[in-house]
């Protein structure tokens, strides 16, 4: 019998939008409106956060900080980050759908987890009004999980364990050792850290390499070897306990440690 009582997935990059590109031209557009020019790598660095969080970082990171003075006689405040975060929502709102088509592999991973009565949460750095959107989309294709704590759903998101403690709740489960947080970014790593679980970082279909299977399978292995290793050594910095390229290798995986 596993020990393995429930799996907790990250959405954007582990279960949906392989690549994580959602988010990406959303950040670009928002801060392009307020003047300011940012890069999506500059976009990338965050990822993982709630979303306030993560322009608050972006605004705050020396570069743009720098321009946002240049442009506005002062840096930015926190009724600047309200306003970008305000723009930002809405946006994201509309084309988070379009690009949540599950990763290849996730629906099989999923149904071996039902076959083994292992219970499935997730949390997200997406607010609730941006997985209404995503959750039907999901659903279509075959993927409900048992509970969904987003990032204004409490009073602290990641890095912090809340979200993970609210997943506990929703799904009957402890002690924190008998959950896996599965997750493609450090702050998603951090947070089922804090909470005490395992954790496995997604390396191939997340924000790191940000890359679509296609493109992943123009290139090299050496190529694929050298973005998973950098997205890897992340991961593992952030405190994973175990890498795997997608969710299409949990099953293999949790063979290895029951």
């Amino acid at each position: 019998m596993s020990r393995v009582k429930a799996v907790v997935f990250d959405w954007a990059g582990t279960m949906v939008d392989f690549g994580s590109f959602a988010p990406m031209g959303v950040f670009v557009e928002t801060f392009k409106q307020f003047g300011i020019e940012v890069s999506v790598e500059e976009a990338r660095g965050p990822m993982g956060m709630p979303k306030r969080d993560h322009i608050a970082a972006m605004i705050r990171s020396d570069r743009i900080a720098d321009a946002w003075t240049k442009a506005y006689d002062g840096p930015p405040s926190e009724a600047d980050i309200d306003k970008v975060y305000d723009v930002f929502v809405p946006m994201n709102e509309k084309v988070a759908a379009d690009y949540a088509g599950l990763v290849p592999g996730a629906l099989e991973t999923i149904d071996f987890l039902r076959a083994h009565s292992i219970k499935i949460g997730s949390t997200t750095g997406y607010t609730r009004s941006i997985m209404e959107h995503v959750l039907p989309v999901a659903a279509a294709q075959g993927y409900e999980p048992d509970n969904l704590v987003c990032s204004d759903d409490l009073p602290e998101g990641r890095p912090g364990p809340l979200g993970m403690y609210q997943c506990f709740v929703d799904l009957a489960v402890y002690p924190p050792s008998s959950v896996i947080k599965v997750d493609d970014t450090e702050p998603g790593i951090l947070e089922g850290v804090a909470a005490g679980c395992l954790t496995v970082g997604v390396t191939l279909s997340g924000n790191e390499v940000g890359k679509t299977p296609e493109e992943l399978s123009t290139m090299s292995e050496e190529e694929n070897a050298q973005l998973r290793d950098r997205a890897a050594k992340k991961l593992k910095d952030a405190g994973a306990d175990y890498i795997i390229d997608t969710v299409a290798d949990l099953p293999d995986f949790l063979k290895t440690i029951w």
